[in-house]
């Protein structure tokens, strides 16, 4: 029992030491607050919103949160895009008066001989000391902190410190669920899935405003194990194509773009220009970050039964974009087979395009395809969002929930779950006889591009934003 006054004596020690390092924390290390207009209450002054676009990734393969930044200073917003820079920008950011770019120094990479459970620790110890030092203290206080998610960590947590802190609210886009993610490239019972998923569900209810890419996951995030209150407005902003995706008619009409100037300005082997001007050679494009939630092994086994095929097809020419983890790896693989003479009528090329490019590559295609596999269910990918866009039917991977938000089957493309499905579709829109087809196809993803980002977003983001009055949408 004498140890009791001593225990007690103790314990107001700490305390009094606790209350100390808060008032000294207030007084000179608490960052600055918002002492603006409160969020969504700007009206016509649009002027007055600001926002921090947050991307834990490269800003220039993050369409998403790009058309956000450009959405909210095309209304006159200020807008702070805060990410890695590692590949080109979108042309429409530079040198915009309403969007400061600002990079994030970019992690470190793990050494191969460092196991990923003893080096993601310190990756995310060195992002969250330069997201805290950004957000806290270089940057000024925003009305809004705009987050994409995943990746979940830190950012879920180190956005809500700093919105609690700077008294600004917390807006968080998903795009997917980090941990089913995770779930995918390390094991459902990998310990880091759990703890991943008990991180995301937690900080994920701490959002003010919740956006998603699809109505499923609007109605999934309601429900266990996520939980996120009704009293938490949220609104599904489907991905729709910015306007640099154009169709061929258009490009054609406005800027006057023909298809032999576009494949003059893309296709470095210039012997391949007249068969795919006079479609005596198909044109297919697949977009891909070269990851494991793309399994580019099936499309590699569809073009192989399409090359091995008794039935009399055109030449492919099979254009793949993008940069990624296993890229090396297919590229290995596309070798071997051309090597072994199991590709005979089929052309593979591995590029990176500039955005403008790219969008109008995809307008000069025949037929785009897309191997996302939705590690959640309920995500889309945006690639399809650009390919209808730019007018370009697609061939797309669809065993999961959300797929017929976009892609309606024989209305503006084909889904296939097996390289025996994409070869067939393969062989049934390519060939002579599946013209008629490809060409409803195309029609149909004309009419699916014609709705376009602004009109989605303004009626969506711009009313919570305060941008767009809800009476007039």
């Amino acid at each position: 029992m004498a140890e009791a006054p001593l225990l007690y004596a103790l314990i107001a020690v700490l305390f009094s030491f606790g209350l100390v390092f808060l008032l000294a924390f207030r007084l000179f290390l608490a960052p600055s607050k918002y002492v603006g207009p409160p969020a969504r209450s700007a009206g016509p002054d649009s002027k007055q919103v600001s926002v921090h676009v947050l991307v834990l990734g490269d800003i220039g393969r993050s369409p998403r949160m790009t058309y956000h930044a450009l959405s909210i200073a095309k209304h006159g917003g200020k807008v702070n895009l805060i990410g890695y820079l590692e590949s080109a920008l979108h042309p429409d950011l530079i040198n915009n008066e309403n969007i400061t770019i600002t990079p994030l120094p970019l992690p470190p990479q793990r050494p191969s001989s460092v196991p990923f459970i003893i080096f993601a620790p310190f990756k995310v110890i060195y992002q969250i000391y330069h997201l805290l030092i950004l957000l806290a203290y270089r940057l000024s206080p925003a009305q809004w902190i705009l987050v994409q998610n995943p990746p979940s960590i830190p950012t879920l947590s180190i956005a809500s410190l700093i919105c609690y802190l700077r008294n600004t609210k917390l807006m968080i886009d998903w795009h997917n669920y980090g941990w089913t993610i995770l779930s995918g490239t390390r094991g459902p019972n990998h310990p880091l899935v759990a703890i991943s998923k008990l991180y995301e569900c937690f900080f994920g209810r701490l959002g003010h405003f919740h956006l998603t890419v699809t109505a499923a996951m609007a109605r999934q995030l309601r429900n266990p194990p996520y939980n996120i209150p009704a009293s938490k407005p949220m609104i599904p902003v489907h991905d729709r194509p910015a306007e640099i995706f154009q169709p061929l008619s258009s490009l054609e009409k406005k800027h006057k773009t023909s298809r032999e100037a576009i494949l003059v300005r893309v296709i470095d082997d210039k012997t391949l220009l007249q068969p795919l001007l006079d479609r005596s050679m198909r044109l297919i494009v697949s977009s891909t970050s070269w990851t494991p939630d793309e399994d580019f092994s099936i499309l590699l086994s569809a073009l192989e039964k399409y090359a091995s095929s008794t039935t009399a097809l055109p030449p492919i020419l099979a254009i793949i974009t993008g940069k990624g983890p296993q890229k090396e790896h297919y590229l290995s693989c596309i070798a071997a087979l051309t090597k072994e003479g199991r590709l005979p009528n089929v052309i593979i090329k591995t590029v990176f395009l500039p955005f403008e490019d790219y969008a109008a590559l995809l307008a000069a295609a025949d037929l785009g395809i897309c191997l996302h596999m939705s590690s959640s269910g309920v995500d889309l990918p945006m690639k399809v969002v650009d390919m209808f866009g730019a007018g370009l039917p697609v061939a797309a991977y669809s065993g999961y929930e959300s797929f017929g938000e976009l892609v309606k089957e024989g209305v503006n493309g084909k889904g296939f779950e097996t390289a025996e499905e994409l070869a067939g579709v393969l062989e049934g829109l390519l060939g002579e006889a599946g013209e008629k087809e490809l060409a409803v196809l195309k029609k149909g993803a004309v009419r699916e591009g014609e709705r376009r980002w602004d009109e989605e977003w303004d009626c969506t983001v711009g009313v919570a934003l305060g941008f767009v009055e809800k009476k007039t949408i």
